[in-house]
């Protein structure tokens, strides 16, 4: 810190301590924030690091205004005003005046810490359906950002890669054989996905996202899951695919063993984009944004032992992790409506293929998706007519047969109750690609007790709809039988047992 800092940050401390109230600090390694009850103010510090340059004031002034403008995107109730910290002509000083510029900070609303993402997931507190609202947030957030340019995707990531190669080499803080081998794998992986990256940003795939998607910069504000701190003062390295944006926090969801999370994060956010093309980019994605946040925790380190030492050496590993290869594979889950089918699919998925896991094709979901409506919504009865629910299953197959062509595990979640959509979704199975079929069974009873207490559910199924697919069903299933009238976790364990899976997680 400059002596004008540590003056301007004195003043700023004078602000938010009137009448004796409590003003807590933390640091990082770009800014200063003051916490008082109500406020909070982030000062950048004047640093020059590999990525940046602060060591003027009025240039941080003019990230301090670019910060508040694209925070605002998202968090226009949090994101308050740029404050300028002036001098007085008696050498005292004073805010916004016309006197010349010493400091400058950012003013937000302040929320709880314990409202962060990051404590929730230390506490336990990320439940499915707060990451589900996150997810249609982000998938929102996505399709409105400005555009970026559509040519030189790959260039793009190259220079990021570079960034990153030059940065965890100059930490000296991991052992220069491991570096060399997680180059070589993200050099290697950006190889085979050029032509990839140019197409998306020639699709418009590449915008001015958020940047810096981790979850210790989201927040529970207002009952809602808000983004916050985004990447300012680099355009180049916050225009990206927006898949590497998402990549982000899906890499901290995993490392953080949440790995359900992070499998229904994507999910949800493929639900509301169908964003598929880009699913073989994402284990890359991921790894890189791994190696990133190793080489920035290192820095904080400072070479000494500690948590952050500790943190760093865990995402390092994670990134060499992601980058290892596995074939794609092909399971459905079907049963009579109120068996646990969406349950159970969305316990498989995140240990099947690479990580975060399967993406799980709903026909329930792909039916709302049909008729533009979200998930939740009932349909009428003419939405289920034999001519639309073929087209539904046909769809599932289709795209379930893509996304394995393109090398992405696939968790089909349907009925299946007819022979026929049986072997369809077994043929759409490229050849290699391993299938396997599940069949969840249930008494009677429970099903139409399980389907009755619905709300605000994909499935539009009542105890009528149960009760005639029953009395459809005849003949062999053909697929393994797995007992669902129990704890999930137990049938979790028995489908992975039939599937010849270990739990990962």
């Amino acid at each position: 810190m400059t002596d004008s800092q540590d003056e301007a940050l004195a003043f700023m401390q004078g602000q938010l301590s009137r009448d004796g109230a409590k003003v807590e600090r933390v640091e990082t390694h770009l800014s200063v924030l003051l916490l008082g009850e109500e406020l909070a103010l982030k000062l950048k510090r004047s640093v020059k690091l590999p990525f940046v340059d602060f060591t003027r004031a009025e240039h941080r002034l003019a990230i301090c205004e670019r910060e508040l403008a694209l925070n605002r995107r998202t968090a226009p109730r949090v994101y308050r005003a740029v404050r300028r910290i002036t001098r007085r002509s008696d050498g005292g000083l004073e805010l916004d005046g016309g006197g010349p510029l010493v400091e400058c900070y950012v003013e937000m609303l302040r929320f709880k810490d314990a409202d962060l993402f990051a404590k929730m997931a230390a506490a336990g507190r990320l439940t499915p359906a707060l990451m589900d609202r996150l997810a249609r947030q982000i998938a929102a957030f996505h399709g409105g950002a400005e555009a970026g340019p559509t040519m030189g995707g790959a260039d793009r990531l190259r220079r990021i890669l570079d960034l990153s190669r030059k940065g965890v080499a100059e930490t000296e803080f991991f052992a220069s054989a491991d570096c060399a081998a997680l180059q070589e794998g993200l050099l290697t992986r950006w190889q085979r996905h050029r032509e990839t990256l140019d197409a998306r940003a020639g699709q418009g795939k590449v915008r001015r996202c958020h940047g810096d998607l981790h979850l210790a910069n989201i927040c529970l504000f207002e009952g809602e899951p808000i983004l916050f701190d985004c990447l300012e003062f680099d355009e180049e390295l916050a225009t990206v695919d927006v898949l590497y944006d998402l990549a982000f926090l899906l890499m901290d969801l995993w490392h953080r063993g949440l790995g359900r999370l992070a499998n229904l994060c994507l999910n949800r956010y493929l639900d509301a984009t169908g964003d598929e093309a880009g699913l073989a980019l994402l284990p890359f994605f991921m790894a890189l944004r791994a190696a990133i946040r190793a080489q920035v925790l290192a820095l904080q380190a400072k070479g000494a032992t500690g948590p952050a030492a500790a943190e760093a050496q865990a995402y390092f590993a994670l990134a060499r992790q992601l980058l290892d290869e596995e074939a794609p594979r092909l399971v459905a889950v079907g049963g009579l409506s109120g068996s646990g089918k969406s349950t159970l699919a969305g316990l498989l998925a995140p240990q099947i293929g690479p990580p975060p896991g399967a993406r799980v094709l709903s026909s329930d979901r792909l039916r709302k998706g049909h008729f533009g409506v979200p998930a939740e919504t009932r349909l009428p009865e003419a939405a289920y007519a034999p001519e639309v629910s073929q087209k539904i299953y046909h769809e599932l197959m289709a795209r379930a047969a893509l996304l394995l062509r393109g090398g992405w595990s696939v968790v089909a979640d349907a009925v299946f109750d007819r022979p026929a959509d049986r072997a369809a979704i077994a043929a759409a199975a490229p050849d290699g690609v391993r299938f396997g079929g599940l069949w969840l069974q249930a008494p009677a009873d429970l099903l139409t007790q399980r389907v009755a207490a619905r709300r605000d559910d994909p499935s539009d199924a009542t105890v009528a709809v149960v009760e005639a697919q029953s009395r459809r069903l005849a003949g062999e299933i053909g697929w393994p039988a797995i007992p669902a009238g129990g704890d999930v976790e137990d049938v979790l364990t028995a489908a992975l047992g039939e599937l010849g899976l270990s739990r990962a997680s």
